[in-house]
């Protein structure tokens, strides 16, 4: 049976390889009968291969779309690309919330034997993902760290520092990865203060999980968790703004992570941010590329008209 599962996986690498074999051609690079290659062609269409045959002495076989998927055979090379490619679709969300790279990400990550795993890590210490809008670099290896725990759902010990920079040790129970397009947050229940809190990802420096298993009774929903708990940040500054757009239009200008949003009538939204500074403020209102009325603080109105009357005298 072994022997069997070699071939087959051998078969497919084959296939993979080039667009068409004839059956002379896999049976002498695979050392085996004409027979045998016939044999093993219709044990991957019962594993859900697609593969297509031309009748006649000169006919071949090829790969085509199956009814499922199938397991992917990689070469060295390959499963690296994977890997980094995955990575960066992960940290920069470019397909959406990320979970689905993170989840083939940590099970690519999983079945790599050493030899690769080594030369992972060495491709992820030297390459660099550039944060949107200044945000921290985050280490994948915690990233996937962190998925392994929750996967495991085990009780995990975290060494973390909040936004002071301040050092702590805590005893979680982890449950969920959640991605805001800009940070990954892991969601999770306090054991000391008996409490579903969010952390953020970049802000963990180690992750040890334990043999204990995790208290996950009565679990929150993750990314409604997340995005209350960043829409009520406390800031040093706060703008209240008017949209000329209907809520549903200004919920996807201005994401409910960002700010809370309010219907003023059925075609405008009144929306309050806060920032770190009067100038940062102003500076994400610009870029939002779309009318609006500043209704309050007055110093955030003043920095907003002499960004943009700055860009104006720039460009005349």
């Amino acid at each position: 049976m072994i022997r069997t599962s070699s071939r087959l996986l051998r078969l497919v690498s084959l296939l993979s390889a080039r667009p068409e074999w004839t059956c002379r051609e896999l049976a002498e690079r695979m050392a085996v009968t004409d027979r045998t290659v016939r044999r093993d062609i219709v044990r991957l269409r019962d594993l859900g291969y697609g593969v297509e045959s031309a009748p006649g002495p000169w006919g071949g076989y090829r790969l085509s779309p199956g009814t499922r998927m199938p397991p992917l055979v990689l070469d060295d090379e390959e499963a690296l690309a994977v890997a980094v490619a995955l990575r960066e679709a992960a940290l920069s969300g470019v397909l959406g919330t990320g979970q689905a790279a993170l989840a083939a990400l940590f099970k690519l990550h999983q079945g790599l034997p050493a030899r690769l795993s080594g030369r992972l890590s060495a491709l992820d210490g030297a390459l660099e993902h550039t944060p949107r809008s200044g945000e921290p670099q985050i280490d994948t290896l915690v990233l996937l760290e962190l998925a392994r725990a929750c996967h495991s759902a085990l009780r995990t010990t975290l060494s973390y520092r909040d936004h002071a920079g301040r050092a702590s040790v805590r005893a979680i129970d982890p449950y969920r990865l959640v991605h805001t397009g800009m940070r990954w947050y892991l969601v999770a229940r306090d054991v000391t203060k008996q409490q579903w809190r969010t952390f953020r990802a970049d802000r963990v420096v180690s992750v040890r999980s334990t043999t204990e298993p995790a208290d996950l009774t009565d679990p929150p929903d993750a990314a409604a968790l997340v995005s209350h708990g960043i829409a009520n940040v406390v800031y040093p500054v706060y703008t209240t703004v008017r949209l000329p757009l209907p809520l549903d239009h200004a919920l996807q200008k201005i994401p409910p992570t960002i700010g809370t949003h309010s219907p003023d009538g059925p075609e405008a939204t009144v929306v309050r941010i806060g920032g770190n500074s009067v100038d940062c403020l102003a500076t994400y209102l610009l870029g939002l590329a779309t009318p609006l009325t500043v209704l309050s603080p007055d110093e955030v109105r003043q920095a907003l008209v002499r960004r943009a009357q700055a860009l104006l005298t720039a460009n005349r």
